[in-house]
């Protein structure tokens, strides 16, 4: 005798809603989770603004790999992470202070080459063409030859 399958039990019901005010924090908590699961702020904080919290000494010789458990990753070449190694106390504490608290418990170095964000290109010349003679006198006549440097160092 063939058995039928049973029925799947049914699903249980949703909680009911509540349609009350609720504060911002309950409402963006299960959208950020996601995304402070991944990286925390501090880490965001650390790997963005290396520069200004290391200082320049720093910031030239080593750059920020990984941020995890208050280890904070670096990487630099190999004389540069025996230098660093007996400086990490003044890094850490200079990190932490930067921070406003006490985030950074180890640094780890890894050895390869820091990925140094190169500074931005000065910006081009600006060739200055005096402005045509016919130009009315007064302020009419500065606006006008200030719009006419802006047209023609266009290229």
């Amino acid at each position: 005798m063939a058995r039928s399958p049973k029925p799947p039990p049914p699903a249980p019901e949703p909680p009911p809603r509540a349609y009350g005010s609720r504060g911002i924090a309950a409402l963006l908590a299960p959208i950020v989770r996601p995304a402070f699961q991944r990286r925390a702020p501090a880490a965001a904080a650390i790997l963005a603004d290396w520069d200004s919290l290391a200082g320049p000494e720093f910031a030239t010789r080593a750059s920020p790999q990984k941020f995890a458990g208050g280890t904070l990753t670096l990487a630099c070449t190999g004389p540069a992470a025996m230098e660093l190694q007996h400086l990490a106390p003044q890094l850490i504490s200079r990190l932490n202070l930067a921070l406003g608290q006490h985030m950074v418990d180890r640094l780890r170095f890894v050895q390869q080459a820091p990925v140094l964000l190169a500074p931005p290109p000065p910006p081009p010349p600006q060739h200055t063409k005096p402005p045509p003679p016919n130009l009315p006198p007064g302020p009419m006549g500065e606006a006008l030859a200030k719009l006419y440097q802006v047209v023609k160092s266009r290229p």
